[in-house]
């Protein structure tokens, strides 16, 4: 891959995961969209919680999870991520806590990029 094409793709996205209970995830899908997000992928996981927390912010924690994963470009992460905790967050019935990470490097996120790749061969 060229350098300069690399340059280009770096850091322009963020990794947005959500925690959430199981069967909510078209919460979280609908929130993401509402938000300017363009789509994710939804993974089960098994969760345990501290007993203290579940007190503390009067909700069961339930063991069957499900994650979702929402590659978004850096300007939306902020605003989608914001809807997503109003929708399916914590103190809704997703209960969801929603956090983010950097994607530093990423090949075949932009299509526009691709297809100008391909092009220029």
């Amino acid at each position: 891959m060229p350098e300069e094409v690399k340059k280009e793709v770096k850091s322009q996205y963020e990794l947005i995961i959500t925690i959430c209970n199981k069967g909510t995830t078209d919460l979280v899908m609908d929130a993401a969209r509402k938000a300017g997000g363009q789509g994710g992928t939804i993974t089960t996981a098994r969760g345990t919680g501290n007993p203290d927390f579940a007190k503390f912010y009067g909700v069961n924690i339930q063991p069957e999870k499900e994650i979702v994963f929402i590659v978004a470009k850096k300007n939306l992460k902020d605003k989608i991520m914001k809807q997503i905790y109003d929708d399916a967050g914590l103190l809704t019935k997703g209960t969801g806590i929603v956090f983010s990470m950097p994607i530093t490097d990423a090949i075949g996120l932009d299509p526009i990029l691709v297809n100008k790749e391909q092009k220029d061969k």
